[in-house]
């Protein structure tokens, strides 16, 4: 797993063992998920849930974002997120944090650019955050969400619009924006 461009591109970043706690994201799916929000990544406030290895929000880091905010439950991952942080050089725009999905989202304020979303597969969740989303995402935010392929995500949650699903082999990748962004 490594950083695909931007300051960091090339550096090679640790992963838990197995896929329990943490599943990457092949670089295929990330660099079609950057490509699609290549414009809005410069000087973005980008918050990463699900951290995982942090690879998401390091992308966007590296790829020029202002900051990142990374969140996971899983102590060991987040060791993880701090030392691929500090090996892309890019802990200073780091702020991570502990935390359950619904809870952490509960009590940050936002707003974000860029929602980098890799939960845990057939668990439901993404249906579950999307709502809580909704009020931190900045206006002309996007919300990039990686789900498997069958996952059925909702068109609509409050404001918050799928304007586009792009699959990769088993992956599916939905974008979410607010209702009449341009």
């Amino acid at each position: 797993m490594r950083v695909i461009a931007g300051t960091a591109r090339g550096k090679n970043l640790q992963a838990l063992p197995g896929e329990e706690i943490t599943r990457p994201t092949i670089d295929r799916v990330k660099e079609a998920m950057f490509s699609s929000v290549q414009f809005l990544v410069p000087g973005a406030r980008v918050l990463d849930l699900f951290a995982g290895s942090g690879q998401l929000g390091i992308e966007a880091l590296s790829r020029g974002a202002k900051s990142c905010l990374f969140v996971d439950r899983s102590p060991e991952a987040l060791a993880v997120v701090t030392a691929n942080c500090k090996t892309a050089g890019v802990d200073r725009q780091s702020d991570i944090r502990h935390g359950e999905a619904l809870q952490f989202l509960a009590n940050i304020r936002g707003p974000f650019d860029l929602v980098l979303l890799d939960p845990p597969f057939r668990r439901g969740l993404l249906a579950q955050v999307l709502p809580a989303l909704q009020d931190k995402l900045a206006p002309d935010g996007v919300i990039l969400a990686e789900s498997e392929r069958e996952a059925q995500l909702p068109e609509r949650v409050g404001v918050l619009v799928c304007v586009k699903q792009y699959h990769y082999g088993k992956i599916m990748v939905s974008r979410y924006e607010r209702e009449g962004q341009p």
